[in-house]
């Protein structure tokens, strides 16, 4: 939808023509203000206008509501909408929820009170400062406090768009490092999955503050095979428990059965033998003749565990000797992912005008990234969600 829009200051003058002499009304309003406070400023043009905020509005006048989004405070309220998300659906809806806060306010609080120039809870000019100085690039950004001290460390395909997020924030912890952060360093990685990478690996070295739910592993359940008493190759997902390594990892059960469903699918197995349909007789994909019949012993048993021991190597990091070429921190540049017999051994980055054909010349830049189960974990789950990705394989 926004391919083809034009840029912000090709309107900038028709917004102002627009909005001149009227109150703008926004759901949650901050957002919107500030984000028209920059652009223009931007254009060297100081913005100021009345506003009112639909939230606190709906708050004053319509307390104890479960929730004050705008989905769900029309629903709640009967007001219909179409094409949520969406410019005009969701500033239609904004319209006819301040038609009835206008209806509801038998006092006018809303033209004595809410009228305003700058919103409640505005940004510290510190905070203004921090995110007009970041890049809108991927990467790992590290919060210091005033010792110099990293307080927190995130990753994010948009550094500028995440750090603003957290500046406005509302949650506790948000509000606390609002409160403790006095600069934002970055490190641009241009590959998301190297930025997963290292933001993992940096939590568990400095274990910012702010950062307690990374420090550990959270990715709880993986794949598991067996051999059942007919002789076939069985599926499961479960939680991880001991020494006993998964094929693969997921961060919960839910994403582990949805992975299942797929490539029961894309090879052709059983349900049953996946651990996905409990049954003393045949699947449901047997009845429908979409099964071959591993369930009931119909299908020849090499034939199944076949499938199944393609799916076992295409997904195993066991023996896995490849490198990963994903996006780098310029248009000609490329990263690469290090993985020999499993591990993963670092990264670098290349120019487009150097090809990969010398294996050993590219072993020669690797920076080191320590290999354990949420690095193998996060590389696994990337390469699963992301088909572009070019991946080499290198020979024994």
């Amino acid at each position: 939808m926004l391919r083809n829009a034009p840029k912000f200051y090709e309107v900038a003058k028709r917004v102002i023509e627009i909005i001149e002499g009227c109150i703008i009304v926004a759901h949650n309003a901050k957002f919107d203000y500030r984000i028209l406070k920059l652009e223009f400023s931007r254009l060297g043009y100081s913005f100021e206008c009345e506003n009112l905020c639909t939230v606190e509005l709906s708050k004053q006048l319509i307390p104890d509501l479960p929730s004050y989004s705008l989905g769900k405070l029309v629903r709640s309220l009967g007001i219909p909408i179409s094409d949520r998300h969406r410019a005009s659906g969701d500033a239609l809806a904004t319209t006819k929820l301040f038609e009835l806060l206008l209806n509801k306010d038998i006092e006018k609080t809303i033209v004595k009170t809410y009228v305003r120039l700058e919103p409640k809870r505005q940004l510290e000019p510190k905070l203004t400062e921090i995110i007009q100085s970041l890049p809108s690039v991927t990467g790992v950004y590290y919060m210091h406090n005033e010792d110099g001290d990293i307080i927190y460390i995130g990753k994010s395909k948009n550094i500028k768009n995440r750090i603003n997020q957290h500046f406005v924030g509302q949650a506790p912890k948000s509000k606390k490092i609002q409160l403790e952060v006095a600069s934002v360093t970055y490190e641009k990685t241009g590959s998301e999955l190297l930025a997963l990478l290292k933001e993992s690996a940096e939590i568990k070295h400095h274990k910012p503050k702010f950062n307690r739910a990374l420090r550990r592993t959270i990715f709880t359940h993986g794949l598991f095979s067996f051999t059942d008493e007919k002789g076939y190759l069985n599926l499961k997902i479960e939680k991880i428990k001991g020494n006993v390594k998964p094929i693969t990892t997921f961060s919960n059960i839910q994403s582990g059965k949805s992975f299942m469903n797929k490539v029961v699918e894309k090879y052709n197995l059983c349900q049953k033998l996946c651990g996905l349909y409990k049954s003393k007789n045949g699947c449901f994909s047997y009845t429908i003749k979409e099964c071959e019949g591993a369930c009931v012993g119909e299908e020849i048993t090499k034939n199944y565990n076949s499938k199944v021991q393609q799916l076992v190597e295409k997904h195993s990091f066991k023996t896995k000797n490849m490198i990963v070429v994903d996006y780098g921190r310029a248009v000609d540049e490329r990263s690469a992912i290090w993985i020999e017999d499993g591990i993963l051994r670092g990264f670098t980055y290349f120019n487009l005008n150097f090809q990969i054909t010398n294996i050993d010349v590219l072993s020669t830049l690797i920076t080191p990234l320590e290999h354990n189960k949420d690095a193998q974990h996060i590389i696994q789950s990337y390469l699963r969600r992301n088909k572009r990705l070019k991946v080499i394989s290198i020979e024994d």
